[in-house]
């Protein structure tokens, strides 16, 4: 059996992030978007770590609906992930997560 790779599991894992979010009622369809014109989860995280306030649109409604686990942010700073992401990317990542007082343990 093939051993799934890092950006194949991340890309699975961004897909739940939708899905988590279709069963509390929210259908975050630009995010589905984002990740299917970018060609990948990673990718498609990589480009919403690059800009502003349309990215965080989402992560201020799963911070609504108590769902910050579940934000790409959050995924982005998990340990089998983060070295997917360079430092500067990390970091745009804990911040908008700590501006809504959620903290990731190493």
């Amino acid at each position: 059996m093939a051993e799934v790779s890092d950006e194949a599991e991340f890309h699975e894992a961004m897909l739940d992030i939708y899905r988590v979010g279709v069963q509390h009622g929210y259908r975050a369809t630009g995010f589905m978007h984002l990740i299917v014109m970018k060609n990948g989860g990673l990718p498609a995280a990589r480009h919403m770590l690059s800009t502003g306030t349309v990215a965080q649109s989402g992560l201020d409604r799963l911070w609504e609906m108590g769902l910050m686990e579940h934000s790409m942010e959050a995924l982005a700073l998990q340990h089998r992930f983060q070295r997917l992401f360079n430092h500067r990317e990390r970091a745009i990542a804990q911040q908008r997560l700590q501006e809504r007082g959620f903290f990731v343990a190493d």
